[in-house]
């Protein structure tokens, strides 16, 4: 089974949760268990008007014995009191401790893979979260080494973008990315791409940084000095990676017939065309661990979690991809990360 973080109890990750155990129990996605607080997915539950049958277990082994009858869920409870809609650092603690638990089970294989429900780092930041994000703090959890490792990637039905560097103040972007350092960016990319996705020979097309790609360097030469020399690099080894385009016009319904996944060079460069294109269906996939993980697109939409209306699409899409992933990965005759 897939193991499933319930996020910031205080945002939309318990109701989207529930309605996600729905769509499983119903066939529409995969099984999972869940793991956080179970007083807070029952009041959420409750708060809905659809009071769910929670089990708690003390192991994923026994999480497959309830399924799809009840809603199995690992504890790790709240020391705050939780009120949907009213973030409370009181509680980061049992948030970074689901996530930590999550990896360690996908880690030890008594997970197939993880998918983790929306945090706020903001949240977490009052209480001495040391990392950018989630991405980053579970490469720490899976002691991998600092380099280019992991990548950020989203996943639509009609566009696949990585992001080069990931939560960055775009002041330090320029500075944060190297030939080398795209090289392996590329890399990663191109392995996740066969071995994840099953992409016999996939084509990358690098973003430019500056405004038309540089008009050849006239506004800028990060696409002259850095991003074409790392095309050039990835071409040797056999990646077929396109040189530095301009981002305005590579995301539009012509040019994506001509790449199978773009790399960006900063946040919102990717997540601006993958979110407009296909919000609710697009996920967030972690690549360059050894470990899979998956999550919805979107935040925690703390303004929204009172309403009791959250959709659960991107969710649910997530667990889908992550059983697609980790079954992918069962089956390959081999596998290196």
């Amino acid at each position: 089974m897939l193991a499933l973080t319930l996020g910031d109890p205080a945002g939309i990750g318990p109701e989207i949760t529930i309605r996600a155990w729905r769509a499983a129990a119903e066939g529409r996605a995969p099984g999972f268990f869940a793991i956080g607080d179970p007083d807070a997915l029952a009041a959420r539950a409750r708060q809905m008007g659809d009071p769910v049958d929670i089990e708690i277990v003390d192991q994923p082994a026994r999480a497959i014995e309830c399924w799809p009858q009840r809603l199995p869920i690992i504890p790790v409870l709240a020391t705050a009191p939780i009120r949907a809609g009213a973030p409370d650092p009181g509680n980061a603690k049992t948030i970074i401790d689901a996530i930590r638990l999550g990896a360690a089970y996908a880690l030890s294989g008594e997970a197939m893979a993880l998918v983790t429900n929306p945090i706020s780092k903001a949240v977490l930041y009052q209480e001495g979260f040391s990392f950018p994000g989630h991405t980053e703090f579970l490469a720490s959890l899976c002691h991998m080494p600092n380099t280019a490792q992991p990548v950020m990637m989203l996943v639509g039905p009609r566009l696949k973008v990585a992001l080069a560097t990931i939560h960055l103040p775009l002041s330090k972007v320029a500075g944060a990315i190297s030939t080398s350092f795209l090289v392996e960016v590329g890399r990663i990319v191109d392995r996740a791409l066969k071995t994840d996705f099953g992409l016999s020979a996939p084509r990358l097309q690098f973003a430019g940084l500056n405004p038309h790609a540089g008009e050849a360097g006239a506004i800028g030469r990060e696409e002259v000095d850095i991003i074409n020399p790392a095309v050039a690099q990835l071409r040797t080894e056999g990646v077929d990676a396109l040189p530095a385009a301009s981002a305005d016009s590579l995301f539009q319904d012509a040019a994506r017939e001509n790449y199978d996944c773009v790399i960006a060079m900063y946040h919102d460069q990717g997540l601006i065309p993958a979110k407009t294109l296909d919000f609710w269906d697009t996920v967030n996939v972690t690549l360059g661990l050894p470990i899979i993980r998956t999550s919805p697109d979107h935040g925690v939409a703390f303004d929204r979690a009172a309403v009791y209306d959250a959709n659960p699409q991107s969710l649910i899409a997530a667990l889908r991809l992550a059983f697609q992933m980790a079954t992918r990965r069962r089956t390959s005759p081999s596998r290196k990360d």
